[in-house]
């Protein structure tokens, strides 16, 4: 099964990873809990896309007599709990560490490097900087990739009606990452252009309230695909014309669709077939339709075809 999003999620990684370390560096040489926070959400980040590819691994081994489907929806468990982390490693924890800033306040640190003490304010700007530039990077990336996916859609119907959350959780991860870049470059300048330490910790907040919205909307998504999705409306109103064109058949009775992957849909169709044709007649058909529905779209894999009678109208209410 490949997967476009691979690229974007190689370079969230090593973004994040850069990111986290330079982040750490200026909380501890500063003291700024804005920035603290701001390196657990790029470790919490980096720990994700490692997931994610464990996930997209394990979504692409072959079905075998325990997994008759397949490994598919490997990757919405994993997207959910990628979801899970952001919600209690990034965003619980820069709400906890905002609120010990407010209660506590205490004015950054100059840092003290080979001699030299370099204001605590240029530093947390210099890290700020590159972490945006780096982020800024992964999210082009991704950007680029979900752009030319989402095709004539809007970018939230595109999300709503996609079957990979591979793509559109790194979107999501590096859109809050550059939102939290934000926050907290608007709290180190005002805590220090107002003398007032405790404006870090209500950005640290700020960041906290910003992974918890994203990771409540990543969850929403991924819950859907983890129980089972239905394919494409487009996708299924062609199933159901194919079908119904397909000599022989009298009434097209249900078409059931199911994502078992992003790649790999079921279908199943009941329909009602004239009485008078003969077995092998039948079969043909069902070899036919199979064929058909299989090259309509390369994601259908699997196809069941039900031959029965057409369901009798409810009888109307006394």
């Amino acid at each position: 099964m490949a997967h476009e999003s691979t690229g974007a999620i190689y370079a969230a990684a090593g973004a994040n990873l850069a990111i986290a370390a330079a982040k750490f560096a200026g909380g501890f040489l500063t003291g700024s809990t804005a920035m603290f926070a701001e390196g657990v959400h790029s470790v919490v980040d980096t720990l994700n896309q490692i997931l994610l590819l464990v996930g997209l691994k394990r979504a692409a081994k072959p079905a075998d007599r325990r997994h008759p489907f397949g490994y598919g929806r490997e990757i919405y468990f994993y997207a959910f709990v990628v979801a899970l982390m952001i919600f209690l490693g990034g965003g619980v924890f820069a709400l906890y560490e905002g609120v010990e800033r407010i209660l506590h306040p205490e004015p950054d640190k100059d840092a003290h490097l080979f001699g030299l003490v370099i204001p605590g304010l240029y530093v947390n700007l210099a890290i700020l900087g590159f972490s945006i530039l780096a982020e800024g990077y992964s999210w082009t990336v991704a950007m680029r990739q979900f752009w030319a996916e989402k095709g004539r859609h809007s970018a939230l119907h595109a999300i709503r009606r996609s079957k990979d959350p591979s793509l559109f959780t790194i979107l999501a991860e590096d859109t809050a990452a550059l939102a939290g870049l934000l926050i907290a470059l608007a709290g180190v300048v005002l805590a220090h252009v107002l003398e007032m330490p405790a404006l870090d910790g209500a950005a640290s907040i700020g960041i906290g309230l910003v992974l918890v919205g994203m990771a409540l909307f990543l969850m929403v998504e991924t819950h859907g695909l983890l129980i089972g999705e239905a394919a494409d409306p487009d996708l299924v109103a062609a199933i159901a014309e194919i079908v119904r064109e397909e000599e022989g058949v009298i009434h097209l009775n249900e078409v059931l669709t199911q994502h078992l992957g992003p790649s790999d849909i079921l279908v199943n169709v009941s329909l009602d077939m004239a009485d008078d044709m003969t077995a092998g007649a039948v079969e043909a058909v069902v070899g036919r339709l199979d064929k058909a529905l299989k090259a309509r779209d390369p994601d259908v894999t699997r196809v069941f075809i039900e031959i029965q009678a057409k369901p009798e109208a409810p009888r109307a209410a006394a």
